[in-house]
């Protein structure tokens, strides 16, 4: 078993160079050089070749790190930088309605905003004042992305989450409840900080937030919670 593991990340892991080396993602530096022991994270995130790494260090505040496998290891390249998550912490599920950000790991992408494409290689869609995250559990549209003006949308606005918000400059979709199982949470991403806790989200200062954004890869990355 540990044989065909090890030849599933070097799979992913090449594959992944390879498409950065086509398409000219943006290199990033280690930040420094790092232990020997391995990080919290590697034994729950497979064949992941990115992790972004987000630590609770009490209440509503976190650190965050991203980390990169080599065939020597774990390499941490951004970070540690300061974040938010939700107002009451980490919680060990999400929940609708209840402002904790899920432990666990998650997909990440794609990449949506108000602002112009910010560069890097995920999928990206620029968001207006049509543009909503479906927050309405009674529809079969829950836990997607919908374009519709407001007041004639087929779900609950007011349960809903329109996209066109300072913090949505740019963001992160992260796979959360991705049966889109209803009140199983929705909504959840990795986006700009406004200063205070989240609903849930994991926020971030612009210049980090961008860094990591332009460095992800639209295979093989995660982000690992604890």
């Amino acid at each position: 078993m540990r044989t065909m593991r090890l030849t599933a990340v070097l799979t992913r892991l090449g594959l992944a160079l390879a498409v950065a080396g086509m398409t000219g993602a943006a290199a990033v530096t280690p930040a420094a050089a790092q232990s020997s022991a391995p990080p919290w994270f590697d034994s729950q995130v497979g064949a992941a070749v990115q992790v972004v790494s987000v630590e609770n260090t009490g209440g509503s505040r976190a650190t965050v790190s991203a980390w990169q496998r080599s065939l020597t290891g774990w390499q941490q390249v951004i970070g540690p930088v300061p974040g938010w998550i939700g107002s009451r912490g980490i919680a060990p599920a999400a929940r609708d309605g209840i402002p904790a950000t899920p432990a666990g790991v998650f997909s990440l992408g794609p990449v949506f905003g108000t602002a112009p494409p910010p560069g890097g290689l995920l999928p990206y869609r620029q968001v207006g004042g049509n543009d909503w995250w479906v927050g309405d559990p009674r529809s079969p549209l829950f836990n997607t992305h919908q374009v519709c003006a407001p007041g004639r949308c087929a779900f609950d606005e007011s349960a809903s989450e329109r996209l066109a918000i300072p913090q949505y400059e740019y963001s992160v979709v992260m796979g959360v409840n991705p049966g889109r199982v209803p009140g199983g949470g929705a909504a959840f991403f990795m986006h700009l900080t406004d200063g205070t806790p989240t609903l849930g989200c994991v926020a971030l200062d612009r210049g980090p937030l961008l860094q990591i954004i332009r460095w992800l890869l639209p295979i093989g990355a995660v982000i690992a919670i604890r």
